[in-house]
């Protein structure tokens, strides 16, 4: 993938794909089956520029909302594979790359939306973390062991054991079926430190009946 070292290397504007649920951090890789019309045109735009395109979650999460308001904080991501089906519709792969701040909305008469984004602080992003060293990683496999033991599911701990620590982290976070408030949460962690924590306690809340939950 090419690689940005610096923020100013970064599309100025954006286009953005609001999409509930769907997950993009930095280094992480989010799979994407295109088909509505707007966002076709969005991968086309992208892949004739900068291959960039902004990965964000509405804050309404209503189907039928042209429009809704979008969350403060998105990810930025590269097409780093694609595959144009007999259907028409498109099978992408995005690769994240930094994390933005949305400045503001662009009045732009393209079908899709587009933003400024405001990368600055998320410059670390740019950088693989290094926490390696320190990573907790028996601690979040006992949570994760509870948890999927309180869904009947599996893993390959060997995997689980050796896989590198941003990889990992990122992996559970997109993967897992948190809910959108929750997935937020874990974007907009500052750091792979915070996201670690953030992801225990989910894994961990989420074997407590709803109504024996506390958020604070």
């Amino acid at each position: 993938m090419r690689f940005y070292p610096h923020i100013g290397d970064l599309p100025a504007a954006l286009p953005v794909f609001p999409l509930t649920g769907a997950l993009l951090l930095p280094r992480g890789v989010l799979p994407l089956n295109v088909f509505e019309p707007r966002y076709l045109a969005l991968v086309d735009a992208a892949l004739s520029g900068a291959r960039v395109i902004g990965m964000i979650q509405p804050t309404v999460h209503e189907d039928k909302a042209l429009k809704p308001p979008l969350s403060s904080v998105g990810c930025a991501g590269r097409i780093t594979s694609y595959q144009e089906n007999d259907d028409g519709r498109y099978v992408i792969g995005l690769t994240g790359i930094c994390r933005f701040n949305i400045a503001e909305e662009l009045d732009t008469e393209t079908p899709y939306r587009q933003v400024k984004p405001d990368y600055a602080a998320f410059a670390g992003d740019l950088a693989e973390s290094a926490i390696a060293r320190d990573f907790p990683r028996e601690r979040l496999a006992i949570a994760l062991k509870a948890y999927l033991s309180h869904r009947e599911l599996k893993a390959d701990w060997q995997s689980v054991m050796g896989a590198p620590a941003e990889s990992l982290v990122n992996a559970l976070a997109m993967l897992c079926p948190f809910e959108p408030a929750e997935k937020q949460a874990l974007l907009e962690a500052k750091c792979l430190t915070d996201r670690v924590d953030t992801l225990v306690a989910l894994l961990e809340m989420a074997r407590v009946p709803a109504s024996g939950r506390q958020i604070n």
